[in-house]
């Protein structure tokens, strides 16, 4: 009975170790998950119409294209933004002099990925977070996964592409 007690606990404990969470509790998506939400697909059979949309869009949101190769169906844009919080720079300072550390600004890079497939085009959007500190390390780095950012992102590219087709 003893060993049967054991042999249980070790299965529920391998079980639960293969369950993956991220910091605010949730369990952590599946590449497969992450890929539906970052992917949408267009009734237009104009792939370089999307591409144009998808520019537009972005550089209303404060990117800087980077990359644009329209053959390839491709573009890469960054927008840098500062996080420096005052607070956080000014208790650093005080206890660690010209030591301290503070997070100082943020890059968001994106990328497009555009594909024309009958009379469809789908695009596939990736954006990706760099934080760096006062002295220019990076201290987080990761893909945003973000559902809800993703919607927001791809409801504009829907308006974009109503004002590309109408010609607005």
């Amino acid at each position: 009975m003893k060993y049967l007690s054991l042999v249980l606990l070790a299965v529920i404990g391998l079980s639960m170790s293969c369950v993956t969470y991220n910091p605010n509790g949730a369990p952590e998506k599946t590449q497969l998950q992450i890929r539906e939400f970052q992917t949408r697909t267009y009734d237009v059979d104009n792939e370089k119409m999307v591409l144009k949309a998808i520019a537009n869009v972005l550089q209303d949101e404060g990117y800087i294209i980077t990359n644009a190769e329209a053959d390839l169906g491709l573009i890469t844009a960054q927008r840098e933004a500062s996080i420096e919080d005052g607070t956080e720079k000014f208790f650093s300072i005080l206890f660690f002099g010209a030591n301290a550390r503070y997070k100082k600004n943020s890059i968001i890079e994106s990328t497009a990925n555009v594909s024309q497939f009958g009379k469809q085009v789908k695009v596939r959007m990736n954006f990706q977070l760099k934080a760096y500190d006062n002295r220019g390390q990076l201290i987080e780095l990761g893909q945003i996964d973000n559902e809800q950012f993703y919607q927001d992102f791809f409801a504009k590219v829907d308006k974009g592409i109503f004002i590309q087709k109408e010609n607005i």
